[in-house]
């Protein structure tokens, strides 16, 4: 698939020129129908746009595909001085996207309204005052941590040396109880304690601050909600973290401090129990172990009263989590904001339906693409939060430092 430059200038700038007019004139596809990657179809809608990065590049490898967009992003790689918009190297593209619903859907959005933007009306209004964040592994990446499926830069994908007989392998408790040591060398480079919270960590602060956060409920492993400051009795670790430990031996389970078992680690030491010699392992949940009990215990108090669903940096592929975004009422809205489309909906009532494809379900499904901070930190300045969402952090990153010198 290859790209005619001058058609990709010419578009780009009707772009532009949308969004200065705050309405689009006219939208033609370009490349012969090229596809949308994630695309249930494989053919491009007649009045899709293609969206290149503002950094340029390969527009083949960067194109994507929308109905309708509002696109942003750093005007620079440096550090900004307030530390809010915060890039290094080229800045990522976000795109906002508003799609063009089939004739006769009902919707939460407002057509003339950007769908980010009604969310934030919504939350400025009162409308939403429960709200629910579930989370993976794409808001933990701007601290250096890597995801798990990205290609080439996902750990999955940065396994090899660790010889397993597959990636997952290092999370299935029966291999763990065969070969331990990978799993251990892993942990020393994810362990707690080395990596400092997101601006997407803070943004769920910030909720909890002001009194709308509900719960988050989050597929990492890493502590960080706990170390922005998130009150731990608001925090569901889904799959477990590195908090707590215990001894895996069937009759004993003797639990042990993450300080203990870091220390273990951090010595190249595999631990055991002092008790009966089997390994203790972090409680993390891993393939082949149940979800933890708090998992299900808040699920229907918590989903039954949720009034926003605000899903960040997830492939929602595991489950049960990723069936989770099914278990708000129907006229809940949800926001997903991901680098990727992911949890479309192959029937009514599934997954997300962000272009109405599903008639008689009322639209309520807004996407963001991109990264997580860049995202929240455009949420935040759609909700005037800006200054706060900054002293957050910086009072954390203030507070560190001060730390780290008295040590």
């Amino acid at each position: 698939m290859g790209f005619n430059s001058n058609a990709v200038d010419e578009l780009t700038k009707k772009l532009e020129d949308a969004l200065i007019l705050g309405k689009f004139q006219e939208s033609k596809s370009v490349g012969g129908g090229c596809t949308h990657p994630h695309s249930d179809t494989g053919n491009a809608a007649d009045n899709s746009v293609a969206v290149v990065p503002a950094s340029g590049g390969d527009h083949e490898s960067a194109q994507e595909e929308f109905s309708d967009v509002e696109s942003f992003s750093s005007s620079s790689g440096e550090d900004s001085d307030d530390d809010i918009t915060m890039y290094r190297g080229p800045p990522p593209p976000l795109t906002v996207y508003r799609p063009f619903l089939p004739e006769g859907t009902k919707s939460l959005f407002p057509s003339e309204v950007l769908s980010l933007d009604a969310i934030a009306d919504m939350i400025k209004s009162g409308t939403a005052r429960n709200i629910i964040v579930m989370a993976g592994a794409g808001i933990s990446t701007d601290a250096g941590i890597p995801d798990f499926r990205s290609p080439e830069t996902g750990l999955y994908d940065n396994l090899q040396s660790y010889k397993l007989p597959y990636p997952e392998a290092i999370f299935s408790i029966d291999y763990f109880r065969k070969q331990p040591k990978p799993f251990y060398v892993l942990a020393k480079e994810l362990y707690p304690g080395q990596f400092v919270p997101t601006k997407s960590h803070f943004f769920v602060k910030l909720l909890e601050k002001k009194g709308l956060l509900r719960r988050h409920y989050t597929q990492n492993i890493d502590c960080l909600e706990r170390v922005a400051g998130i009150d731990p009795g608001l925090i569901v670790e889904a799959h477990g973290s590195f908090h707590t430990a215990h001894c895996i031996g069937r009759k004993c389970l003797k639990e042990y401090s993450q300080a203990w078992v870091k220390e273990k680690i951090f010595q190249d030491e595999i631990p055991r129990c002092s008790v009966c010699n089997s390994l203790v392992k972090p409680d993390i949940t891993f393939f082949g172990e149940g979800l933890p009990p708090r998992f299900f215990e808040l699920l229907e108090n918590d989903f039954g009263s949720c009034d926003l669903l605000v899903v960040m940096g997830t492939s929602l592929l595991v489950q049960p989590f990723a069936s989770l975004i099914n278990d708000v009422a129907d006229s809940v809205p949800r926001l997903l904001i991901n680098r990727v489309r992911v949890g479309e909906a192959s029937a009514p009532g599934t997954g997300f339906d962000f272009d109405g494809k599903h008639v008689g379900h009322t639209h309520r499904d807004a996407l963001v693409l991109g990264d997580c901070d860049a995202a929240c930190v455009l949420l935040a300045e759609r909700l005037g939060w800006t200054d706060e969402l900054a002293e957050l952090r910086n009072a954390f990153l203030e507070e560190t430092n001060s730390l780290g010198q008295d040590q």
